[in-house]
């Protein structure tokens, strides 16, 4: 499966909400907002699963319609995190990572 790589590192091509608006998937919407109830500690509603990326034009879920990682990234008209000047001594982006360990591996710049 090809990659979509969001501005943080996370690869929106594997979240749920993406899935969901992509595929017109409402049983995906319904265990996602289940899941995702449980974990952050907020109510979801299948009717807030949809999202067309923090890179379209479209519906953003939730966070990231607000993420200052996303509006930061998007400002500086960027790929990702990885191709900013100031990507090493960012605090934003790299207590991110520790929280997320994963995405740097989609923020190297090859």
């Amino acid at each position: 499966m090809e990659k979509l790589i969001a501005y943080c590192g996370l690869d929106c091509a594997e979240c749920g909400a993406y899935k969901a608006l992509k595929n017109n998937d409402q049983a995906l919407r319904e265990k996602t907002a289940t899941e995702w109830t449980k974990v952050h500690n907020f109510n979801f509603t299948p009717d807030m699963i949809n999202c067309t990326s923090c890179k379209g034009n479209g519906v953003q879920v939730g966070h990231c319609s607000e993420c200052e990682i996303r509006k930061c990234a998007s400002g500086k008209n960027i790929v990702n995190c990885g191709a900013c000047v100031s990507f090493k001594t960012c605090k934003i982006i790299n207590d991110f990572i520790a929280q997320v360990p994963f995405v740097s591996d989609n923020l190297v710049q090859k």
